[in-house]
């Protein structure tokens, strides 16, 4: 094995590796910030045991500009991975403010009826009067919601966040235990 990672094929194996360690660090770090303890520590198993084989391989062939080359590179195109596979998996929730001087009760009313709950707020704005419209969806429906109130007030503020902690409303009648 020392030997097909010193060879030719060395710089593109500890990439590849790379790619593999640095997409499961992405991976495990956000789904740390989301509580989820069953499954981060195999992640950070996994994660540990491919880079230690990555890492020493590269610290093998420090002579090898490219196997260098490959390691930092792998670390690169890793993260971007990361981000994509997830951003693609979209766990989570979102929690979802539209602000609207116009079309606030169509909105809302165009949200209820594709099952969203929505909360309405009557606010002042630098403007004017407005209508605050607040939804908790999940993440891969955030597409959707700013489709809708975008379709009815192309002029709407909208900002999206991810909320911290979840207690009870209609997305979670009881506690969660």
């Amino acid at each position: 094995m020392i030997e097909l990672f010193a060879g030719p094929w060395g710089p593109f194996l500890i990439f590849g590796l790379r790619v593999i360690d640095v997409t499961l660090a992405t991976l495990r770090m956000l789904l740390t910030m989301r509580g989820q303890r069953v499954v981060v520590p195999f992640i950070g198993f996994f994660e540990a045991l491919i880079w230690v084989l990555a890492i020493g391989t590269a610290i093998q062939n420090l002579q090898s500009p490219w196997h260098v080359l490959g390691y930092a590179g792998g670390f690169a195109a890793g993260t971007v991975v990361g981000i994509w596979v997830e951003e693609k998996l979209a766990m989570g929730l979102a929690t979802i403010r539209v602000i609207s001087r116009a079309e606030g009760q169509e909105i809302a009313a165009a949200l209820r009826e594709e099952g969203f709950g929505v909360t309405e707020f009557d606010g002042y704005g630098r403007q004017g009067k407005v209508e605050l419209l607040m939804t908790l969806v999940r993440r891969r429906q955030i597409g959707r919601v700013l489709t809708i109130a975008e379709a009815l007030d192309d002029d709407a503020f909208i900002s999206v966040d991810e909320p911290r902690t979840i207690r009870r409303g209609w997305m979670f009648p009881t506690r969660r235990k």
